[in-house]
């Protein structure tokens, strides 16, 4: 028997038995409850000493080896036909763990965790976000008994506790269309932070076992989602990774998740420069664009400062047709040619993308890359489209794509290519609107989906790309690996925003996330959509080109005032002085916590009391940043905020004096 300790884990490794975690800082088990690094489930084994859905307690392991290298360690075993290296990365604060199983024989993997811990307790709460189609990030949580894992008392009897678990578990291709793939356990040791980095299907469970409470993180198993691996003697399976951060509180392991994020995230001068994009959807054209209805748009864009101007859904349809069936465009079941409408554009669509650089913005178009429609002539073999037991699937309108067969990505290769080559493209808006289920290859596409990505921004390096499905349904670690720019939300309602705006940081790095910001009405209501955007990625829309030049010159003000601090929030981590903001809370406010300064968007969305008390340490300076009658003084550990109206909102940046003390300690 030996112990390894290795950056603030530490496992025992023993000769004849598997190798397991059993502390992480202060968090610790005992060794009845210990569980294996890494939990494997093979057709036809089966479990040991357990019941119901839980996965653990599956094949046995023996420890081998371990080697630490740098940063990395990697621990080996071997089980039945099977051997595995289970590995952690230390990034930062942060520890990101995945498994490789190599079969000696021909099996069938079920299930293998990312992640596997058994040193939490009774006492914990935890915490998930479910995560609407346009309500995202609704934070919430309680204790484990609150929530359905209550203590039985069978441990007393030698039993290994409910047999139940608390799971979260993602069974289709949109990853966070009902939970986010990450949470926090808080406990009496501090704040046990969590997610898992992929882009389709994964799972997530809590459960109790000999007296303790473990956490298991992984992706797509048999069990949930009627996934398996078949492996012949030398194959692999890689899991996805999962990634973990223990600190003093939330918002500590937030931050340094954030700072972990970029730390993973593939480099891109976009997350430095944050430019500005005007996108003509939203509130805006709503995927019926023209040549006449662009041009003003792109005058008043580009007088408001926008860099990009995306033309959004609709170039490519010629039929014209107006609402289809269930209330969708005619066109929307033959895309996947994206050839340019010559009935919208008369001129050619060069002849818009010419205005906007002409304009001195760079030009955009929105992209559903992997969806072709059922009435679309494009032709691609059987094979290379995502199926269920060899049948090719369809959901509204659409087949979808398969990226790991070579025909889909060089049909997509050709499109991308010729779009920047023809009309000058800097920016595509990848979107998906379709969640296809379960398929025989999903995992494949998912990561060939990426890879491809990935190989479109090394032949373009310059060009942007934005993540999206259907708002907030790709929240996902692997795709913010990939993207650099990743849609928050479709929600339409400015006054509704400021919940999603003030949660997001909670898993999108503000120099990634875009958040609309629609200007209309009075110039109070004008700021108030504004500050909705100005502490993530300013994403314009709406009819700007109906403003009158008083309130299009207040647009233009306060994106020019965004210009000035933008770079400041690549570096920033987030904070919530008034807590993590309900989806009907009247009061919201963000910070964005800089080290030397801080930015603190303030928002009142309903009643008419004018004071906001927003609790905050002495020693700042105070500058409302955006026009108005905004006043804010520090008083006795508190911000007073004053904002007098109703859908009013206010940006201060708070720099700190010599005296100083930062919002928390790192």
């Amino acid at each position: 028997m030996s112990a390894l300790h290795w950056r603030g884990l530490r496992f025992e490794l023993p000769e004849d038995g598997p190798p397991r975690l059993l502390a992480i800082g202060g968090l610790a088990c005992d060794d009845r409850a210990a569980l294996p690094v890494v939990e494997i489930e093979v057709t036809g084994i089966g479990r040991s000493g357990t019941a119901g859905n839980r996965h653990v307690d599956g094949v046995r392991l023996r420890h081998e080896a371990h080697e630490a290298t740098g940063d990395q360690l990697e621990i080996r075993a071997r089980g039945d036909g099977l051997r595995v290296s289970t590995y952690y990365e230390a990034k930062g604060d942060v520890v990101r763990c995945w498994s490789r199983v190599t079969a000696e024989r021909d099996l069938t993997l079920d299930h293998v965790s990312s992640f596997a811990f058994a040193g939490l307790s009774h006492s914990c709460r935890s915490w998930t976000a479910s995560n609407p189609w346009s309500g995202e990030f609704r934070w919430s949580g309680g204790t484990l008994q609150d929530l359905g894992l209550p203590d039985v008392g069978m441990t007393r009897y030698g039993q290994t506790g409910t047999k139940n678990r608390l799971a979260l578990t993602s069974t289709g291709s949109w990853p966070s269309s009902e939970y986010l793939p990450m949470g926090w356990i808080d406990g009496p040791h501090g704040t046990l932070a969590w997610q898992i980095e992929h882009n389709g299907p994964w799972h997530a469970e809590l459960a109790d076992r000999y007296g303790a409470i473990y956490l298991l993180l992984s992706g797509p198993s048999q069990r949930e989602h009627h996934w398996s691996a078949p492996l012949a003697p030398g194959q692999s399976f890689t899991t996805v990774p999962a990634a973990i951060a223990l600190a003093d509180d939330h918002e500590q392991a937030l931050a340094a998740l954030t700072r972990y994020r970029r730390a993973i995230r593939r480099p891109h001068q976009d997350n430095a420069e944050l430019p500005v994009v005007f996108n003509d959807f939203m509130n805006g054209l709503m995927g019926d664009p023209t040549t006449e209805r662009l041009r003003p748009l792109i005058a008043a864009a580009a007088e408001a400062g926008a860099e990009y101007f995306c033309i959004d859904a609709g170039w490519y349809d010629d039929e014209q047709a107006g609402p289809g069936d269930g209330g969708v465009p005619g066109w929307w079941d033959t895309v996947g040619r994206w050839e340019p409408s010559a009935t919208r554009f008369p001129g050619g669509l060069a002849e818009i993308t010419g205005a906007i650089r002409a304009a001195g913005m760079v030009p955009g178009l929105w992209l559903e890359p992997e969806v072709v429609g059922v009435r679309s002539d494009v032709g691609f073999p059987d094979e290379a489209y995502l199926r269920r037991d060899g049948v090719r699937l369809a959901e509204w309108g659409r087949h979808q794509l398969d990226f790991s067969h070579p025909s889909a990505t060089a049909h997509l290769d050709t499109v991308v290519d010729r779009l920047i080559s023809d009309f000058g493209i800097g920016y595509f808006k990848l979107d998906y609107n379709i969640d296809i289920g379960p398929a025989d290859r999903l995992l494949e596409h998912n990561r060939a989906y990426l890879t491809w990505a990935e190989r479109v921004m090394e032949r373009h390096p310059a060009l942007v790309l934005e993540a999206c499905a259907a708002g907030g349904m790709r929240l996902d670690g692997a795709t913010l690996r990939t993207f650099p720019v990743q849609s928050l939300t479709d929600q339409q309602d400015d006054l509704l925003l400021p919940a999603i705006a003030a949660a997001a940081p909670t898993t999108v790095p503000p120099e990634q996330g875009a958040v609309w910001a629609y200007p209309h009405g009075d110039p109070t209501r004008i700021i108030f959509g504004l500050v909705n955007a100005m502490l993530g990625r300013i994403h314009l829309s709406g009819r700007l080109d109906l403003l009158d030049p008083p309130r299009l010159a207040l647009v233009t003000e306060a994106i020019a005032i965004y210009k000035g601090y933008r770079r400041d929030l690549a570096r920033g981590v987030p904070r919530w002085p008034l807590g993590l903001p309900r989806w009907d809370a009247d009061t919201i406010a963000l910070a964005i916590d800089c080290d030397e300064m801080a930015y603190l968007a303030v928002w009142r969305r309903h009643s008419p009391s004018d004071m906001i008390d927003v609790p905050w340490p002495a020693g700042y300076d105070l500058t409302p940043l955006l026009p108005g009658t905004t006043m804010a003084r520090w008083e006795a550990g508190v911000i007073r905020v004053t904002l007098r109206e109703p859908c009013s909102a206010a940006l201060l940046r708070l720099s700190r004096t010599v005296e100083g003390q930062p919002w928390r300690e790192k």
